[in-house]
């Protein structure tokens, strides 16, 4: 496994992490304390509102598991990845997105520009 697979992992665990006390812990894994977290929706900076924003989503879409769509592609300090919001019910997945991170010299992650690929129309 890459160092870009083994953070990529760190991100998939804080964003379906159950409960107040697993987010903070797996938020501190995967970022940086003042790590940037930037999409069409949230601009926020630093673990206490990255997981803020983690737990809004968590709160929009309860039942639903984020789940990697595709390979993990990284150079240098960047890594890119698609992803999926997935229901536990029925395996739908109304939300698809790709996330470009960079990579601190610790191997946690220091930004995220995520990307809005696929959203319900309501």
């Amino acid at each position: 496994m890459t160092a870009y697979d083994d953070a990529v992992q760190r991100y998939f665990a804080a964003w379906n992490a159950a409960g107040p006390e697993e987010l903070e812990k797996a938020v501190a894994a995967a970022f940086t304390e003042d790590a940037t977290y930037t999409d069409p929706l949230a601009e926020v900076t630093g673990h206490e509102a990255l997981a803020a924003a983690i737990s809004g989503a968590q709160q929009q879409f309860p039942g639903f598991e984020f789940r990697p769509a595709g390979a993990v592609d990284g150079h240098h300090a960047l890594a890119r990845f698609g992803w999926e919001l997935v229901a536990a019910a029925d395996g739908s997945a109304p939300v698809a997105g790709s996330d470009v991170i960079t990579l601190a010299d610790d191997g946690r992650i220091s930004s995220v520009s995520g990307f809005l690929d696929r959203v319900p129309v309501s």
